[in-house]
């Protein structure tokens, strides 16, 4: 450092050149730096969902929870074991220690939860073991209304909007919220049942047999091979009453005598409105890492791509939309460090009186902060609050380090002297940031922070 500060004193040309390429550099990297709300941070926390439809809350606990939670309590590093058990749904949520590396803990969670899925209840779905992601919340709320059916706004909205929104680069899912999806509804009279003595298994496992479509092999006509497959699959609604259900005697039994099948839709658990009408909300998920401005707008320009290919009396409005705060908030403290750096320069000329020093200063900042995004991007970093704000309080450090030297070679030198003098006082200057990075050792005892400094 010592040595550098030296050249750069004795080789002007030198210095300014250096300087100029780092701000080129810096440049270049401001305008591929992402914009995101907060860095990413990946915190050492595994949720574990297990679902039980119909199952109450205490069988949930019994019969889900304290078995899952007795199965990764074995696991070393754990901090905190939570859990909660509701109708239906059973979430039990690992906290580690922050030295623990989470994809190494994602893997001895979903390995001991694998051993207790035999021990779980037939009727509970696979256990889900994820890691908890702090941008996980949908970054865009896109509300589709029309005035049709909720049935029909939904298969619009489901085969022609939402499957090309996932083909989006940087878009992880996307949900249906008020949906009113296409469902086959079999509807059945218990009177009859008793009559023909059937039960409801009875009745689903005959339409599940002859509602199929299985491969058949394949048969070879000399130098030609077809693929032979079963077509079982029904694609009438009405065809589902001419099922045989059972045969009683000579009589054969069919849906039709016990019932009738009805092209509805499925049960409706969530809802959507817009200005006090039905509508569907498509939530918009980006990938885990990715930047959400940058997701948000390539989704703004898909759905301008959709909108004219819809009928006219679809209408696609976004509700929500995390980037438009984003873009406020970053601009916002894009304009406080212009203005914080102009204000610094005031400052200094108000109180030395003097354009030398002032130049000083307004030279220093713009060139330290510009320089910086080099290194942001070499680092991946974003344009975040956490980021920003961290530039904007550097500038006071900028305004001291650069009148350091001044202090020593600015009054009662002859620009003789200045260079060695410069050079001597290397060492002292040095103080003055190495201070600073004293504090860091504060830190020391946090040993999960340096083993895993992005949480």
């Amino acid at each position: 450092m010592q040595k550098l500060a030296e050249i750069c004193i004795c080789r002007p040309v030198f210095a300014t050149m250096l300087i100029l390429s780092l701000m080129v550099v810096g440049i270049f990297s401001f305008f591929t730096l992402g914009v995101d709300l907060f860095p990413k941070v990946d915190l050492p926390m595994i949720t574990v969902t297990v679902s039980n439809p119909g199952a109450s809350p205490q069988e949930i606990e019994t019969e889900i929870t304290e078995k899952i939670e007795a199965a990764v309590n074995t696991i070393s590093g754990i901090d905190e074991l939570r859990s909660t058990s509701v109708e239906g749904v059973s979430q039990v949520f690992v906290s580690f220690v922050l030295e623990k590396n989470v994809d190494v803990a994602a893997q001895e969670v979903r390995d001991k939860v694998d051993l207790v899925i035999p021990d779980l209840p037939d009727t509970a779905e696979r256990p889900v073991v994820q890691k908890f992601q702090t941008d996980a919340s949908p970054i865009l709320r896109v509300a589709i209304s029309a005035p049709r059916s909720l049935r029909e706004v939904t298969e619009i909205a489901d085969k022609q909007i939402k499957k090309r929104i996932e083909n989006v680069n940087g878009v992880g899912e996307v949900q249906i919220i008020g949906g009113a999806a296409r469902e086959i509804q079999i509807w059945v009279d218990p009177d009859k049942m008793r009559a023909y003595n059937l039960t409801a298994a009875e009745v689903a496992n005959a339409i599940r047999r002859q509602n199929i479509e299985i491969p058949g092999g394949r048969v070879d006509q000399g130098a030609r091979e077809l693929t032979v497959r079963t077509m079982g699959r029904i694609t009438n609604p009405a065809d589902f009453n001419n099922l045989a259900i059972v045969t009683r005697g000579s009589y054969v039994v069919k849906l039709s005598d016990i019932g009738y099948a009805e092209d509805g839709t499925k049960e409706q658990r969530t809802v959507s409105r817009l200005k006090q009408q039905p509508a569907v909300t498509l939530l918009v998920l980006k990938q885990s890492g990715t930047n959400t401005v940058a997701v948000a707008d390539a989704v703004k320009e898909r759905l301008a791509e959709i909108s004219p290919t819809l009928p006219s009396d679809v209408r696609i409005e976004i509700v929500g939309d995390q980037s438009v705060f984003i873009k406020a908030a970053v601009d916002a403290i894009e304009t406080h460090l212009v203005e914080g750096g102009l204000l610094a320069a005031l400052v200094v000329f108000l109180f030395l009186w003097n354009l030398r020093s002032t130049l000083i200063a307004a030279v220093a900042i713009p060139t330290s902060i510009i320089a910086t995004f080099g290194a942001m991007a070499a680092m991946d970093y974003t344009l975040n609050q956490i980021t920003m704000l961290a530039l904007t309080l550097m500038v006071g450090i900028v305004i001291d380090d650069a009148f350091s030297p001044f202090n020593r070679t600015g009054f009662g030198y002859q620009p003789v002297d200045r260079r060695a003098c410069g050079g001597r006082s290397i060492p002292l200057l040095a103080i003055n940031p190495l201070s600073r990075a004293g504090l860091l050792f504060s830190l020391f005892p946090l040993q999960g922070f340096w083993q895993n400094p992005g949480s």
